[in-house]
């Protein structure tokens, strides 16, 4: 931390200059530093640490397979539901905790944004990795899970890299935005978990989406979320479901769209951090 803090000018925030993304690369070990700041409060604050990575998506698993599987008794493919659950979680639960977490994190950092100068977009981007590394950990619980099944995918599982990246685009751009608008307005810290809660049923991670009615298809598919959670389903076990090209377009233009959109919001509002905070 110390060593940070001899980099570390004090100084009026530089709002518009062209230098801003160039900083960003200079102030890269800010980044690690605080990346790795929450990857310990994440873990070492609670009594039973990294095993909340485990519990909760197993957990919920368990739940909707039971709910949706069991009762409900919805098609799965002729996929395992847990499995099909699961794979689902995996970009789902990357975008809620990241997206919880950077929602708050710059309110979070009030007395670094008040006392020194640094891109402050740093702030809710490291807040992104501590979701990263349990998106590792769900993965890891997931191969189990396919051994235990015997469910093996084939080639298809080396595009789940790209649909990896679209959930990146679409955490970060949502995580600027809604940080930015947390600092002006607080009421989102209250907004944000019910988001979360809205998205978690209006995306296919408890069911498969072959079983929404084609009239709603094109606005069900506006969900860009739908397309990441189908298009991870189709790189495990080569499901397609009936629009599976048509969401993922649409996640792609959505995801992009909302990232530039994200950056573009930040950016305006930045300077008015320090004030507001």
């Amino acid at each position: 931390m110390k060593e940070i803090n001899k980099n570390i000018t004090i100084i009026q925030s530089r709002g518009h200059n062209k230098q801003y993304f160039a900083d960003l690369w200079k102030y890269r070990e800010l980044f690690y530093f605080l990346s790795w700041r929450d990857i310990l409060v994440r873990y070492k604050q609670t009594v039973i640490g990294i095993a909340w990575s485990i519990i909760r998506p197993v957990l919920t698993m368990i739940i909707f397979t039971i709910i949706f599987g069991k009762i409900a008794k919805l098609p799965s493919d002729n996929v395992p539901y847990p499995i099909l659950v699961f794979v689902a979680l995996l970009p789902w639960q990357f975008f809620a905790n990241a997206l919880q977490a950077s929602s708050g994190s710059l309110v979070g950092n009030a007395g670094m944004i008040s006392k020194v100068y640094f891109p402050r977009m740093i702030i809710p981007a490291s807040s992104i990795i501590v979701a990263f590394i349990d998106f590792l950990i769900s993965f890891i619980i997931l191969i189990i899970l396919m051994f235990w099944y015997r469910f093996m995918p084939d080639w298809r599982v080396v595009t789940i890299p790209l649909f990896l990246i679209l959930a990146i685009f679409l955490t970060l751009g949502t995580g600027l935005f809604i940080s930015s608008l947390n600092v002006k307005y607080r009421d989102f810290q209250y907004i944000v978990p019910f988001i979360i809660q809205l998205g978690l049923y209006i995306s296919p991670v408890g069911f498969s989406s072959d079983i929404i009615s084609k009239k709603w298809k094109i606005i069900y598919s506006l969900n860009p979320m739908v397309g990441i959670i189908d298009g991870f389903r189709w790189a495990f076990f080569a499901t397609r479901s009936s629009y599976l090209l048509l969401s993922v377009i649409f996640s792609i233009i959505i995801s992009i769209s909302i990232l530039f959109i994200g950056v573009w919001y930040f950016r305006k509002t930045e300077r008015t951090f320090a004030d507001r905070i």
